[in-house]
């Protein structure tokens, strides 16, 4: 695990949040911390929530916005008798995974975040458009 903030406190913001949605997208399409938070949470507001991107996204609003920004979604590669895990991730890509209340940024098959969330399992991920 490779610690990255995605440029959070480079904002001036401090504390914990549920914006590892913001934080994965910053890092993964190499883009501004505060350009992801308000583009996310203008999709949460439109979506009849709140218009905040701290405390979590709802996949569907997280897709549309990544569409957006030419990304696909892709299911989890299937095992026989165990679940995928981030490092299961295409080889040599950077792709936003999806986790159990979780979005992470895997680049080369390492986890860019705030904390390990190696232990969870990815349900699908998200890579840029061939």
């Amino acid at each position: 695990m490779i610690y990255n903030d995605g440029g959070k406190s480079s904002t001036g913001r401090k504390g914990t949040s549920g914006d590892c949605g913001v934080r994965a997208m910053a890092i993964a399409l190499g883009l501004d911390y505060d350009y992801c938070y308000k583009v996310l949470a203008q999709a949460n507001k439109n979506a009849g929530n709140k218009k905040s991107a701290r405390n979590g996204l709802q996949k569907s609003i997280y897709d549309k916005v990544l569409k957006e920004h030419g990304w696909v979604w892709k299911s989890a590669p299937k095992f026989n008798g165990r679940k995928a895990y981030f490092n299961d991730m295409p080889k040599d890509k950077t792709v936003i995974a999806r986790m159990a209340k979780h979005f992470v940024a895997v680049i080369d098959q390492e986890i860019y975040d705030i904390w390990d969330s190696s232990h969870k399992m990815v349900y699908g991920y998200w890579e840029e458009a061939a």
